[in-house]
């Protein structure tokens, strides 16, 4: 089987759909291949959004799709396995179940995978009592017990970040080094404690996280356990494409790995966009919706360059007869 579109978006989470919203408002055929995995369905709400703030990832997403449904973009669940540039131009598209898609652009927008910490209790607790963004999650936890477990040196950052939120803030050291005595000074005045020793699980009473066991059997008193980990993008599709991932720093520091595009964004491969987490390892929802829009305006601009480029060799081949 086989279809042919103008426009092949590769996942349907914010950035794609914003991104098919505007490519199907501008009248182009469009169709949204969509794995069902997005980075922040385990969490209950979404917030920051304007005008959904509260509602589910999933609702958004489901309102997401019947809106550009209303423009003509079709949305199909399923895989999009690799692609692979065509001689004449455009590109052909495997989906999982064997289906073909041939493009003339590509809008990729698979998203991120947050890889993180191995203590027992992380994983299961996600995005429920354990988090990692502050902004996404800080009104709704503040005044309560916060603890953020050391995963890499930003550790101290993210510490002073959350005691914005509350006052009672505990870093744990876990298996970074100790900080330096600068930023112990800086902990020590905004009266948050610092806790070393290897943290061996999570504790939870009555399916509510209730404190950070030590690998010494001492349990600290939480509600609420920080652990960010590095987002890495999924780029099967683009490393099909000859493109890889590169490691996205913040002082110093590794955030993720993500594919490198233009602030349009543009691929090193022509004919290829990328918005969302897949690009910005730290984009929100709000940030990845507008990434896609305006990524999804470069490809119909594109388009339209080319479309105006083949009128123009018609009309002269026309006249010419």
């Amino acid at each position: 089987m086989r279809e042919t579109v103008d426009v092949l978006v590769v996942g349907g989470g914010p950035a794609g759909l914003a991104g098919a919203l505007a490519l199907g408002r501008a009248r182009r055929s469009v169709l949204v291949v969509d794995a069902g995995q997005p980075r922040n369905a385990p969490a209950a709400h979404a917030h920051n959004v304007l005008g959904q703030d509260g509602s589910s990832p999933r609702e958004i997403l489901t309102r997401g799709r019947a809106e550009v449904g209303e423009v003509g973009v079709r949305v199909q669940d399923g895989r999009v396995v690799s692609a692979t540039a065509q001689p004449g131009g455009g590109f052909a598209a495997r989906l999982a179940d064997g289906t073909e898609v041939h493009a003339r652009r590509l809008l990729v927008a698979t998203g991120g995978v947050d890889q993180l910490p191995t203590v027992p209790g992380v994983r299961e607790r996600w995005g429920r009592d354990v988090v990692h963004c502050p902004y996404c999650h800080g009104w709704e936890v503040r005044d309560q017990a916060v603890g953020v477990l050391a995963t890499s040196p930003l550790a101290v950052h993210q510490a002073l970040m959350w005691r914005q939120w509350t006052a009672d803030v505990v870093l744990f050291v876990h298996e970074q080094q100790l900080p330096g005595a600068d930023e112990l000074e800086q902990l020590a005045a905004r009266g948050i404690r610092l806790v070393e020793g290897v943290v061996a699980s999570l504790e939870v009473t009555d399916d509510a996280l209730s404190g950070v066991r030590l690998v010494g059997g001492e349990v600290v008193p939480r509600a609420v356990v920080v652990a960010a980990g590095p987002v890495v993008a999924q780029d099967d599709v683009l490393v099909s494409l000859g493109l890889v991932t590169e490691d996205v720093l913040m002082a110093g520091q590794v955030l993720g790995r993500a594919v490198p595009a233009s602030d349009t964004g543009a691929t090193a491969v022509p004919g290829v966009w990328v918005a969302g987490n897949v690009t910005a390892v730290n984009a929100q929802v709000v940030t990845s919706m507008a990434a896609g829009l305006w990524a999804g305006a470069q490809v119909n601009a594109d388009l339209i360059g080319e479309d105006t480029r083949l009128a123009v060799e018609a009309a002269r081949a026309a006249r010419a007869a």
